[in-house]
């Protein structure tokens, strides 16, 4: 239950403090004196969406604080705990916007977001304004207010999730069945590549080192004779025989030298272990050299055949083996093809079995929750003098939906003999506020603890239909809180507790105040309702009687 609100600084509003009580709390004033406002600053802070300029014109920061009372039991506990704070028997919810346009909340002091305001809200309070009859115009909304009469959540998370496995599962068929298709029209291009791609069997690497060997052997004929008379010069008919003569000559005299000889003959030996290592070099050359003819031949006709491959795919040499993966894998597609639909042809039966299941199954609860939701707007359009119109729910195949495959759409008739059709063209502007009262009440029995707002539900009815209007809120108010902002006299009249809303204007400021109203003030804001700006005795005297009533 909804026990206060605070706003500072919010729009036209500069400090309010209103203190709301349990039963009907009825809000009257003239148009554009600030009664929206009120539910603009408690939408806000319960962190619903709403205006974007919310802070006061000369102020830095706005801030609206709520307070409600928290039995055992309440929904909001639950949320409360999800969000790690402990449930008390009051619940403050505080939050403050600043000119710039940041926002910040609190719940009982802790940092919240917005997001946990708004879950709260959804347990607290539902407001019903003034464009409401629009949603109950539009029949795509009709499906959405069975369900919340059904209570078909968890068969509505049920249907949802069996769609989206049927949808997944056909979405993978397809995708299947194109790729198959895809492979399929390039079957003979693929077979015939990957043969070709075998039979040559290309490795990573290989086309460089055929061209190396390539020029190598092209170019042996004429180096060869240069290198083999390196060779030779390198023997012993050469530097290998030069040097072994001069350190066999000045061994014999290193004995007379007294060591000076020592550092050359070192110096010969590190040259004969050179020579020796550049003779085995000019051996190997000349033994890589050595070829035939038909060699080089091989050679160019494999590294042509590489190249060839390579441009008539469009890929480097080097990754012609990756590509020949490729399409292999693309063959294996096909070759697995016809299990693979079959095993996902299984899967997406399987899958419309369940959604089946899962959409008959909210089926029947709807068609049950119809025949309940249409009884108890009968009970509930008798008091509000439309015991003669029949409101008729139904229920019509539609398409395969994550909701279901229901069409739902509300009906009326509101005289005897009528036929029945669309809302809108049957219901005038006032028996629409009627239908819209007795359907959010029907949806809203089974909830306990809700404060309930009601913005001007009585536009567009007078007279003693606005006094049914008025008695069924009354009624409805009794074991709970309902708050109702009204042009009505004869709604006002029936409220439990009265305030006026009224603006104020100076030179360059305006403000917007709320007032309770005692016995005394209530008549004459009554009077006011029922004749206009100049209240005279007799609308005095109406107002009493209405408020007697």
């Amino acid at each position: 239950m909804l026990r206060g609100l605070d706003i500072r600084d919010m729009l036209i509003i500069e400090r309010l403090e209103l203190v709301f009580q349990p039963g009907l709390n009825v809000l009257t004033g003239e148009t554009g004196a600030g009664k929206s406002i009120l539910l603009d600053a408690l939408g806000f802070v319960l962190g619903w969406r709403g205006r974007a300029e919310l802070v006061r014109q000369g102020a830095d920061q706005g801030e609206v604080t709520a307070w409600f009372d928290l039995p055992q039991g309440h929904p909001a506990h639950a949320i409360l705990a999800e969000a790690g704070i402990t449930p008390e028997d009051d619940l403050i919810l505080r939050r403050v916007n600043t000119r710039d346009g940041r926002k910040t909340a609190w719940v009982n002091d802790r940092r919240v977001s917005g997001e946990v305001l708004r879950a709260l809200s959804e347990t607290l309070v539902e407001l019903h304004g003034q464009h409401d009859d629009r949603g109950l115009l539009n029949p795509r909304g009709h499906r959405q207010m069975l369900d919340s009469y059904a209570n078909a959540d968890a068969a509505l998370a049920k249907t949802r999730a069996a769609w989206r496995r049927l949808h997944d599962t056909r979405t993978a068929l397809t995708r299947a069945e194109a790729r198959i298709a895809e492979v399929r029209s390039e079957e003979e291009y693929l077979r015939h590549a990957v043969a070709e791609l075998d039979a040559l069997g290309p490795e990573p690497g290989e086309e460089a080192t055929l061209d190396t060997q390539r020029r190598l052997m092209q170019a042996a004929a004429r180096i060869r004779s240069d290198i083999g008379k390196a060779g030779e010069a390198l023997g012993l008919n050469g530097a290998e025989g030069l040097v072994n003569d001069a350190s066999r000559w000045l061994q014999g005299a290193a004995d007379q030298a007294e060591g000076q000889l020592d550092a050359p003959l070192a110096a010969l030996e590190q040259v004969m272990l050179a020579l020796d290592d550049a003779q085995q070099g000019v051996a190997t050359c000349l033994d890589a050299l050595a070829f035939n003819a038909s060699d080089l031949e091989d050679i160019e006709e494999r590294l042509f055949a590489i190249r060839g491959l390579a441009r008539k795919h469009g890929v480097l040499a080097d990754d012609l083996g990756g590509f020949a993966d490729d399409l292999r894998a693309r063959l294996a597609v096909l070759d697995a093809g016809a299990d693979d639909l079959q095993n996902l042809q299984s899967d997406l039966d399987a899958a419309q079995l369940q959604y089946d299941a899962a959409a008959d199954s909210l089926s029947e609860q709807r068609q049950a929750a119809a025949g309940a939701l249409d009884a108890a707007m009968a009970a509930e359009l008798a008091p509000l003098k439309m015991e003669r119109a029949v409101f008729a729910t139904t229920i019509h195949p539609g398409d395969a939906g994550p909701e279901g495959r229901d069409a739902v759409a509300f009906t009326v008739a509101t005289n005897p003999g009528a036929p029945s059709g669309p809302l809108n063209k049957i219901a005038s502007g006032g028996e629409l506020s009627r239908f819209l009262l007795a359907l959010k009440v029907c949806l809203t029995q089974s909830t306990s603890g809700l404060t309930m707002i009601f913005d001007e539900i009585d536009r567009g009815v007078g007279g003693a239909t606005a006094d049914a209007v008025g008695r069924r809120l009354k009624t409805l108010a009794q074991d709970g809180q309902v708050l109702v902002v009204t042009h009505s006299p004869q709604v006002a009249a029936l409220g439990g507790h009265h305030w006026r809303v009224q603006k104020h204007q100076d030179t360059d400021v305006t403000l917007s105040t709320v007032m309770a109203l005692g016995h005394a003030e209530r008549v004459d804001e009554i009077a006011r309702m029922l004749s206009g700006d100049t209240i005279t005795d007799a609308a005095r005297e109406a107002a009493k009687e209405l408020i007697k009533q």
